[in-house]
């Protein structure tokens, strides 16, 4: 697979390019079980180095691509290859687009009905080639859960992409990777709400600037605290920079 994994602070970081995203969507389809594919941030980073589910999570998925620019820095402070940073939307995009091109099908799972209803729509009409097989909103009572599972292990799609309103977020594919089908689930809180149009994406040069999180301090200022995180991270390089 044209992957390459590099060790971040014992955290794994995958570096896939664009141009080799089709061989490795391909390759992934290939292999004989759930396939995960995570989106990593600072936060995310820091939750793995230490002992649990979230780092046993990231440490079986199939891809951990990262999201943030200041993983993209730290690598370069310590040394180390420098991943390729994806935003989220893209990848699952370009995602769509190959396994279009080899008639391929896709699940729906999760945000509100209304939204995923629009985001079925939407999916079907920019890629006619691609089967839609199911779909499931989210914000389900818990005695739901087997049916769907069964539901999505019948339709057998080949991806899986799970929005808000499941219960764990993207633990529910780590939870659940036994009972699920072979093929490739990827998490992402906001992508269905995107398709549908009730929610943008971020714009280009703001993701490129790295300033991604400023709307979401707009919309949560408590998320400003957060900033204790990002000194810790920096902390964190610096030792390992030196010993």
């Amino acid at each position: 697979m044209a992957v390459e994994r590099i060790d971040f602070m014992k955290v794994p970081l995958d570096i896939i390019a664009p141009e080799d995203l089709e061989p490795v969507v391909l390759e992934l389809l290939a292999r004989g079980e759930c396939q995960h594919i995570m989106f990593v941030s600072i936060l995310d980073v820091l939750r793995a180095r230490h002992r649990g589910e979230f780092r046993n999570m990231v440490l079986k998925a199939s891809l951990v691509i990262p999201t943030s620019k200041s993983l993209i820095r730290g690598a370069r402070f310590l040394k180390k290859k420098a991943p390729i940073r994806w935003q989220p939307f893209n990848l699952i995009i370009g995602t769509l687009g190959v396994l279009e091109k080899y008639y391929k099908s896709v699940y729906l799972l999760g945000a509100q009905h209304r939204s995923l209803l629009q985001a079925e729509r939407n999916v079907r009409s920019t890629f006619p080639k691609l089967s839609v097989v199911g779909r499931f909103a989210g914000y389900y009572h818990k005695s739901m859960e087997r049916n769907i599972q069964t539901a999505i292990v019948k339709a057998n799609p080949s991806l899986v992409i799970v929005g808000d309103g499941v219960p764990g977020g993207q633990r529910w594919i780590h939870r659940n990777r036994a009972k699920l089908h072979n093929g490739i689930f990827i998490w992402n809180y906001d992508v269905i709400d995107i398709f549908s149009e009730r929610k943008r994406r971020v714009p280009e040069k703001t993701f490129e600037r790295g300033l991604e999180y400023f709307p979401q301090i707009l919309k949560n200022p408590l998320r400003i605290f957060r900033i204790f995180q990002y000194l810790w991270y920096n902390i964190l390089l610096l030792y390992y920079r030196l010993f």
